[in-house]
């Protein structure tokens, strides 16, 4: 079936860039939504459980965290495989509407001694809903500001992917913050955790209006137009087209695999390794994480843009480098902190190396494959390996303290960072070898 030609016609540069706001916001609400409830699990574990051990509550709300986490490989699967079949932005429409009911859910649940075990049950299903949707969300929103944006300035745009994650964890944060000052514990612990996910579920409405107004993308546009109804009838499943490019998908393993070690190592997990190991209070971990994390947020587009100019290699080799030389010696000395103010500069100094994968990841993936299966290659190998590397990092740092071997795991993340410098070694600059050159 045909589109109009008008479809087809070439894109301002006005309209590339309110596409690509519109899905960078929703991609911010997406990552809001799903940090939150880490945020305020302390608030929200004693009304889904039944009364008693606080430490047991937690744990039952960081299971179902888990199970959330897990689901992350089928949203991307089944997202990537909607996006590739149905267009990028209904996709993204369909994920944000997911993480708003999900949202929504948690906001609206009645407590443990109100329904009783339909209360965690309900629970599992809005987390279940939230994996899906923020699963999908990565490889669709990597793959449309890839293609929304113009060849000459694609690694720039397609940097805001990593712009809006963390200013997703830094908008939860703020919310803690602001209802730590204006609610009472006894009020946070009886209602006001429900206000965030209440809040989720509004922007994400708004989010999902925005994401009315964006225009799909030319290249999805073109093969649709191009595509005969008997070759789309002949057509193999999309995880059989995925397989005849096995070597791109596990690329996209190792490009994944030190990056996400790393990012979750200085973003998640460094608030803990800080009061744990170098002895802060919470208040400055979080203020100290909260700075780096703001300066890293600024430092995405920088190198996105460098990387338009040099190649992705480059900024690649800049992280593969840094982190496999630089991430025994910043963990040390961040353990044997002084202060707040050296532990900012050190974690600024790891973010930037961290910068070098986290700003070009969503594009050098997106460049690997080709249109009709490019977000379901980004999104599927992608999430199963931050599932298994990147959501087991924390645990695996807490159990080699826990066991008083606590520099392994300095080791560990060195040996993930180290393996993905190979693959940065052995492979082309994406820049110049990119599948996504004839799309516009």
């Amino acid at each position: 079936m045909a589109l109009p030609a008008a479809s087809l016609a070439p894109r301002t540069m006005a309209s590339r860039i309110r596409s690509i706001f519109s899905g960078s916001v929703g991609n911010l609400v997406e990552w809001y939504d799903w940090y939150v409830y880490s945020a305020f699990a302390l608030y929200f574990a004693p009304a889904f459980f039944p009364k008693g051990d606080l430490t047991a509550q937690l744990l039952n709300s960081a299971a179902i965290f888990a199970v959330g986490f897990l689901m992350r490989p089928l949203g991307g699967w089944l997202m990537g495989i909607y996006a590739d079949r149905h267009g990028r932005k209904a996709a993204l429409l369909l994920s944000v509407l997911l993480m708003c009911g999900g949202s929504l859910l948690i906001a609206l649940t009645p407590g443990y001694s109100q329904i009783g075990v339909a209360a965690p049950i309900l629970l599992v299903l809005a987390r279940l809903l939230q994996g899906l949707s923020v699963g999908g969300e990565y490889g669709t929103s990597a793959t449309y500001l890839s293609e929304m944006a113009d060849q000459r300035n694609r690694g720039f745009f397609s940097s805001f992917q990593y712009v809006t994650l963390i200013a997703g964890q830094l908008l939860a944060l703020l919310v803690q913050l602001g209802l730590q000052k204006v609610l009472s514990p006894g009020e946070l612990y009886a209602w006001g955790w429900r206000v965030p996910f209440a809040l989720g579920a509004v922007a994400a409405l708004v989010a999902l209006y925005l994401r009315r107004t964006m225009e799909e993308t030319d290249a999805f546009t073109h093969q649709t137009t191009t595509a005969t109804d008997p070759e789309a009838a002949a057509q193999p499943s999309k995880l059989k087209v995925l397989l005849r490019y096995p070597r791109e998908v596990l690329t996209v393993v190792g490009l994944t695999l030190g990056g996400t070690v790393v990012f979750y190592t200085f973003t998640t997990y460094v608030q803990k390794f800080l009061v744990n190991t170098a002895g802060f209070s919470k208040a400055d971990a979080t203020l100290v994480s909260f700075g780096a994390l703001g300066v890293a947020m600024l430092l995405q587009p920088v190198l996105g843009a460098i990387s338009d100019r040099v190649g992705r290699r480059p900024v690649l080799l800049f992280f593969g480098v840094g982190s496999t030389l630089g991430t025994y010696p910043l963990l040390t000395a961040l353990g044997h902190s002084s202060g707040p103010g050296a532990a900012f500069w050190l974690l600024v100094l790891a973010l930037c190396i961290v910068s070098g994968y986290t700003s070009i990841n969503a594009v050098v993936k997106a460049e690997l494959f080709p249109t009709e299966i490019r977000a379901l290659g980004v999104g599927l190998p992608y999430a199963l390996t931050v599932a298994i590397f990147g959501g087991t990092a924390e645990y695996v740092a807490l159990l080699a303290k826990d066991n008083g071997v606590e520099t392994w795991f300095y080791w560990y993340v060195t040996a993930c960072a180290a393996i993905s410098l190979l693959v940065y070694l052995r492979m082309g600059d994406t820049r110049d070898t990119s599948r996504m050159r004839d799309d516009q």
